[in-house]
């Protein structure tokens, strides 16, 4: 077995996850269904890779996500911290506390009431139909998804272990001023609250016979990014041979210009203390989250709100779920094909190869993929670029499936004559599409049919299709290593010198009041730097120290 642990920290990053998670149960229900395409039934892909099994203390047997989540209290609306299957925790009552004699004002906040969907969803498992729930339709839930999630739980269709939800303790969410890197700073270390993450994370590692890696996912647009530091730091203490994914991601909403000179300061600084913190921390970090995705290239396919996370996240989690799927492919190399999936890799050969050291195949993908790393150079000609590629459920033009075989022919035979190429490539494929769960939202435009497939003319009706209307999609993504990811990091170095680092910085007593010393913001522009220099070894950006 090659265990993966996930780890989810914030918010934004909880919600990505919940759709990561609905794709995998979508993709497990579809393995029974009798009557679903042979795709999803192929042995090639395996989920014990991501979910644990159990048992509870009736008996009853449970299979939930190797997951850590961690987010603010309250962050988690209806569903208790104890998850939904393990019911047996007991509750506190600080009323029976022996040592106290005087009296106990007991205040209980009301619990967040269920939405439409999930009490049907729960109504379900319990095998309990009533005539109102015969009268819900799939439209009403639906609907109700599309108007009412307010949390990452609202859609999410998994359970959960009870070591898997951490709220931290003294931090509500929806409050203010958890925008910035030096509010959570401490949060990890002080109190219990670090010791309590390391627990449950340890939980998840201890039980694997050959963990292969943790894909870290973490809200960088506020407090929670110093939180995923010092957890990380942890990490690679305690867990040295296991590499780390880190993908460090952020919602629109996250992007709005401050209103003061103040407030874009520390939007500046924040930014680049925590790109410099975070990356030095894993083997290899994905900055996700575009300032708007209703106004990208992916607009032409797509029907977005950028003020809804339910929206936003969906494409993240769609990305990750295909950049992942590699390493869940039941087979023992790259070379080594079957009729469902090509290309199995695990993390650490992803790792490897992305950083210049891994095996090298000669392969290439139309540049018709859109990027979803905010403030990247466009058109760049990279000749050293290192690309990891994962094409899921492929068709033709005229709907029908393209089999492995055609899709690796068909990317080499594109490309065999192009005049530029990257370094090296490889391509991971598999038969099985994504699966669109009933909790997705409708996001995809009108030209896009019931399998994902392009139509000529639009659907006439909404603007906007969801699950009701499109059951798949085939997907690719890709990671790359490549120096069109230069201006990003420039521009995190350029803001920490000249808001952080030079005589007279307007930042410089904001940064100390985030705790850091000149000799550690010092190291932070030399960690840039030195980023800089290895992909433009020719740039005119000098080392702080020079």
């Amino acid at each position: 077995m090659r265990e993966i642990v996930t780890i989810q920290v914030g918010d934004f990053a909880n919600f990505i996850g919940s759709h990561f998670w609905n794709f995998q149960d979508e993709l497990l229900g579809l393995a029974e269904e009798p009557h679903a395409d042979q795709a999803y039934k192929n042995q090639s892909l395996d989920t014990d890779v991501l979910f644990r099994a159990g048992e509870t203390q009736q008996g009853t047997l449970t299979y939930t996500p190797r997951l850590v989540s961690i987010g603010l209290q309250g962050s988690l609306g209806s569903l208790s911290s104890h998850g939904s299957i393990y019911n047996d925790v007991p509750s506190y009552d600080p009323s029976h506390v022996a040592t106290w004699e005087g009296n106990v004002t007991k205040q209980v906040a009301q619990p967040h009431k269920k939405n439409l969907f999930l009490q049907s969803l729960y109504k379900e498992e319990l095998h309990q139909p009533t005539p109102s729930t015969n009268e819900i339709k799939d439209e009403d839930l639906v609907k109700c998804l599309e108007n009412d999630v307010q949390y990452w739980t609202d859609f999410s269709k998994v359970h959960y272990h009870p070591q898997s939800l951490y709220e931290v303790s003294g931090l509500f969410t929806g409050i203010q001023g958890f925008d910035n890197y030096g509010i959570g700073k401490d949060v990890f270390s002080k109190g219990p609250c670090g010791e309590e993450m390391n627990e449950r994370l340890r939980f998840f590692v201890e039980e694997c016979d050959h963990i292969q890696g943790i894909q870290f996912v973490v809200d960088d647009s506020g407090g929670f990014s110093s939180v995923a530091a010092d957890f990380l730091e942890n990490i690679a203490d305690e867990y040295t041979n296991t590499p780390v994914m880190l993908y460090s991601a952020r919602g629109p909403g996250t992007y709005m210009n401050p209103l003061s000179q103040k407030g874009s300061i520390s939007r500046a600084l924040h930014d680049a203390v925590s790109f410099s913190r975070l990356s030095p921390l894993c083997k290899l970090i994905v900055p996700i989250g575009l300032p708007s995705l209703s106004t990208s290239k992916v607009s032409s396919f797509l029907c977005i709100k950028d003020a809804k996370p339910f929206h936003c996240s969906a494409v993240y989690a769609a990305a990750l779920h295909s950049i992942t799927t590699p390493f869940r492919m039941g087979l023992p190399g790259p070379t080594v094909d079957s009729e469902y999936v090509t290309g199995s890799m695990d993390v650490s050969g992803i790792v490897s190869m992305l950083t210049g050291q891994g095996v090298r195949s000669q392969l290439n993908f139309p540049e018709s993929l859109y990027s979803l790393t905010p403030e990247i150079a466009v058109d760049v000609e990279d000749l050293e670029a290192i690309e990891f590629m994962t094409i899921l459920g492929a068709l033709h033009s005229g709907g029908k499936q393209a089999s492995i075989l055609e899709v690796k022919d068909s990317i080499v035979s594109t490309y065999e004559n192009a005049v530029t190429r990257p370094r090296f490539c490889h391509l991971s494929a598999s038969l099985c599409p994504l699966p669109v769960p009933l909790p997705f939202p409708s996001i995809f435009g009108n030209h896009v049919g019931q399998r994902g497939e392009l139509l000529q003319n639009p659907i006439p009706g909404s603007k906007s299709r969801g699950s009701l209307d499109v059951h798949s999609i085939p997907i690719a993504a890709r990671l790359r290593s490549s120096s069109a990811v230069l201006p990003f990091i420039e521009k995190r170095l350029g803001h920490l010198r000249k808001f952080g680092i030079e005589r007279g910085a307007a930042g410089a007593q904001l940064l100390r009041s985030w705790g850091f010393e000149n000799d550690e913001v010092g190291d932070m522009g030399e960690t840039l730097s030195k980023m800089v220099m290895s992909l433009d070894p020719y740039s005119q950006v000098s080392s702080d120290s020079d």
